[in-house]
């Protein structure tokens, strides 16, 4: 039992390392974004958003706005969906105005990127709002 513990332990850690490596390093999934978002805590201009890994060895994300010459480092916790996506996307959750970057999904990959929720995404939940779900079609270069 002792074992099976660590065994566990050792397969959490690994599981993201390997959905990682979905999305190589020098390939960006790019995207026209109509609005201002949300990516955790930090807001982000509407414009041309580019999202790659900020590390070959991590989940660490950089998103970026070229045009507003904005960048941020985030987390994102690497998981493996059911099925492959058929394009990559980045999904956002609408509450009224306001959007928030909730996952990316890497297109013809079964590794998708899902971002911690912000302070204010946890509040309007905690409020019992729905959001709705916006996902906008993305290009790997």
């Amino acid at each position: 039992m002792k074992h099976a513990k660590w065994i566990s332990v050792l397969m959490l850690l690994f599981v993201p390392l390997i959905a990682a490596a979905q999305l190589a390093p020098t390939e960006r999934i790019v995207t026209q974004v109509p609005f201002k978002f949300a990516v955790g805590d930090v807001a982000m201009p509407a414009g041309e958003v580019t999202v790659q890994l900020a590390n070959v060895n991590s989940w660490v994300l950089t998103v970026s706005n070229r045009d507003a010459k904005k960048a941020i480092f985030t987390l994102a916790a690497a998981t493996a969906a059911k099925k492959a996506a058929p394009e990559s996307a980045l999904v956002f959750h609408k509450y009224g105005d306001r959007y928030f970057l909730v996952a990316m999904m890497i297109g013809d990959s079964r590794a998708v990127y899902e971002f911690r929720q912000s302070k204010l995404e946890k509040e309007l939940i905690a409020q019992n709002l729905r959001p709705a779900e916006e996902v906008l079609l993305a290009s790997a270069r």
